[in-house]
């Protein structure tokens, strides 16, 4: 059956000697940038001790997965059920661009790579949320880059 959740409750896959673990970071919908921040910091201590409580594994409705720190461009993650979607994104890397104005530029370039179940979510919908991130990556400046 199909629930629809009142919170945006967002799993990151996180990578241990022990195995996979997924934290949550519930009502991330309602979190500054910072206060996200904040919570992975708690996440990264916890995934380093391997001190998850059951809370922090649990309800989770969308998942982040990240394997750029392994040198990977671009994968397909699976999804945890009962989720629908699971965003997967590989390594940060300069890549020959041309602009709309036709220049040739050296820019950062990420894949990422959205898998979805078509049973509860239909592909337009996840091709607006890819294009969505898409946007907000490219309109927010790198920590300590003060070009545009």
């Amino acid at each position: 059956r199909i629930q629809l959740n009142r919170e945006v409750n967002v799993g990151v896959a996180w990578g241990t000697s022990e195995g996979l673990f997924v934290p949550v970071i519930h009502g991330a919908d309602r979190l500054s940038i910072a206060e996200i921040a904040n919570r992975l910091t708690r996440l990264r201590t916890l995934a380093d001790g391997q001190g998850f409580a059951p809370a922090d594994l649990d309800g989770g409705t969308f998942t982040l997965s990240n394997l750029g720190m392994f040198e990977i461009d671009e994968f397909r993650a699976l999804i945890n059920p009962p989720q629908s979607a699971i965003l997967a994104t590989g390594r940060v890397s300069k890549a020959v661009v041309v602009d709309a104005d036709g220049a040739i530029r050296l820019r950062d370039r990420m894949i990422a790579t959205l898998t979805a179940d078509h049973r509860t979510l239909d592909g337009v919908s996840a091709a607006r949320f890819l294009s969505s991130v898409s946007e907000f990556l490219r309109d927010t400046p790198r920590m300590g880059d003060d070009s545009p």
